[in-house]
């Protein structure tokens, strides 16, 4: 799979590749100038809990690196950037920069509830201008595992999903003061999408070796889902209630938040303004996924278009229903594009 994945994207995986490898090398995202030979040693040291964490999955990530003409440590920027420049701040020991702070994402759960007995999980994805045309969907059949859908961007194992059993991962970005060498997130979403329940799933996300810091959201056709904000030394988490899970770009609890670098003012109060708006919005019965459509397209928050200086906008957005394995999926801004529903079998 991987290396299929890296064959057919291979010019867009290595102009990438060399975009993040320089930018997690640059003084604003590592906090201090390293070169390319350096930012490449600090990925060569995640390998082994790569393999550690999953040799399934780590031969997938050396299978893409060698369909795209790319070496396994580059594979482990390209797939893994926002965990990976963690990592780096943790070994060069620099602050990470207001200019390049990230806003990334709103994740929600709706309960079986809250939407006539058949919940959602559903998200924005929030990424600098830059990734939006990397954005791809790829349908996974492993012979051995769950088969998945698996929104992503080119080079990446996967950001967020749903597998055949009706389990389904997302994510929001978080930054992290205790990054260390360890897996990328994007394997641990993809280790997440191979179990059976949310709470398998959690338990994987709990039980991984981290390089840096996400929350992951789980969803199941049971109506079971868990909320986790997860660092490298703290993985505070809560279950769904009676009312929805929504997570923006900022830690919750006292124990992520001890671990969380400190946020520019503006990009704190856009991602609290936008998790108050979801929460605004998914307070009632009887939601569908037409008005989960348009909460990921709401102008007043939620949408987020790129402007000056941060250039952070949503690239994508996908809703899914697990007790249906239903799949929705829209490319670019979803106020300016159309959902597409996603077979799951072809």
């Amino acid at each position: 799979m991987g290396h299929a994945h890296g064959l057919a994207h291979g010019e867009e995986i290595r102009a990438y590749a060399d975009e993040r490898i320089r930018l997690a090398g640059s003084r604003f995202w590592a906090g201090g100038e390293i070169d390319r030979v350096d930012v490449l040693d600090i990925a060569r040291s995640c390998l082994p809990a790569h393999e550690a964490h999953s040799a399934d999955l780590y031969a997938e990530l050396c299978g893409l690196a060698d369909g795209a003409g790319i070496t396994p440590e580059e594979a482990v920027v390209v797939g893994g950037f926002t965990d990976f420049v963690d990592t780096v701040r943790a070994v060069v020991g620099g602050d990470h920069p207001s200019e390049v702070q990230e806003d990334d994402c709103t994740a929600f759960i709706v309960p079986d509830a809250r939407s006539d007995g058949r919940g959602f999980y559903g998200q924005t994805w929030d990424m600098h201008d830059t990734a939006t045309p990397y954005v791809v969907l790829l349908r996974l059949r492993p012979k051995d595992g769950q088969a998945a859908l698996v929104f992503t961007t080119t080079g990446c194992l996967g950001q967020l999903g749903m597998n055949e059993a009706g389990v389904c991962v997302g994510i929001n970005n978080l930054v992290a003061t205790d990054g260390c060498p360890g897996v990328m997130w994007t394997s641990v979403v993809r280790d997440a999408l191979l179990q059976e329940s949310a709470t398998s799933a959690r338990d994987a996300i709990l039980d991984a070796e981290l390089a840096g810091a996400h929350s992951f959201l789980t969803f199941d056709a049971s109506g079971d889902g868990h909320m986790i904000e997860a660092f490298p030394t703290a993985r505070p988490a809560v279950q769904l209630a009676d009312d929805a899970l929504v997570h923006t770009n900022h830690a919750l609890w006292d124990e992520a938040l001890a671990r969380q670098d400190t946020k520019q003012e503006d990009l704190m109060v856009n991602s609290t303004r936008r998790r108050d708006r979801a929460l605004q919005l998914l307070d009632r019965d009887g939601i569908g996924v037409e008005d989960l459509m348009a909460v990921t397209r709401d102008d007043e928050a939620i949408c987020q278009v790129s402007v000056e200086p941060i250039h952070i906008e949503s690239s994508g957005a996908a809703i899914m229903r697990p007790s249906t394995l239903d799949f929705w999926a829209v490319w670019g801004l979803p106020s300016q594009n159309e959902y597409v529903h996603v077979p799951f079998l072809s």
